[in-house]
């Protein structure tokens, strides 16, 4: 059974246009950062205590993919020792203990494993596998953080959604660097 307290976090960062990664998967255009003297600075104890608070990630091969290429280019894996879900029926590297390759039913997986185990849900990437957690209802909250850059094509941030899925924004914050992070409430969830 399903934890009513378990909350299933949908986290993308994008282009303004709504691109998650060029055509080809690179993320190259993200290190660009502007400058908004009247927004939030982010510190590293701050962003620590934050990740604190994620329990688990879920995450599509290209995503775990493009993790490994930042690790191997000496950025560190960005998922720090938390339990990280992979959905994928390719053969991929296992690069640690807490990576676990998962090519089932992802309701299954999201309310018979990890919601019961887990309270704090992170869907942290690919734009198929955001938007079939929408589509199968699973999602609590999506936030999406505008990088301040257009990059004219790419794969959308929820790519393939059939489906209208009415959210309520429950938060706007600036940062210095440019970006904009807004969180919704996807309407019909309890909060």
């Amino acid at each position: 059974m399903s934890d009513p307290d378990s909350r299933v976090t949908i986290h993308m960062a994008a282009s303004l246009d709504g691109f998650i990664a060029r055509k080809d998967g690179s993320v190259d255009w993200m290190e660009t950062a502007d400058e908004f003297a009247g927004g939030e600075t982010l510190d590293g104890p701050a962003i620590a205590a934050f990740l604190q608070t994620i329990d688990c990630y879920v995450m599509g091969s290209r995503t775990y993919e493009t993790a490994l290429g930042f690790e191997a280019r000496g950025f560190g894996w960005a998922y720090g020792d938390k339990p990280t879900f992979v959905l994928t029926r390719r053969s991929l590297p296992r690069t640690r203990d807490t990576v676990e390759f998962y090519a089932g039913d992802l309701a299954e997986l999201v309310n018979g494993r990890l919601r019961p185990a887990f309270r704090s849900i992170w869907f942290a990437g690919g734009g198929v596998v955001g938007a079939e957690c929408l589509r199968l209802g699973l999602a609590d909250e999506v936030r999406y953080s505008i990088l301040p850059v257009l990059i004219g094509d790419g794969i959308r941030f929820f790519e393939g959604l059939d489906q209208v899925v009415a959210l309520r924004l429950a938060e706007v914050k600036a940062y210095r660097s440019g970006t904009v992070a807004l969180r919704y409430e996807v309407k019909g969830k309890a909060a």
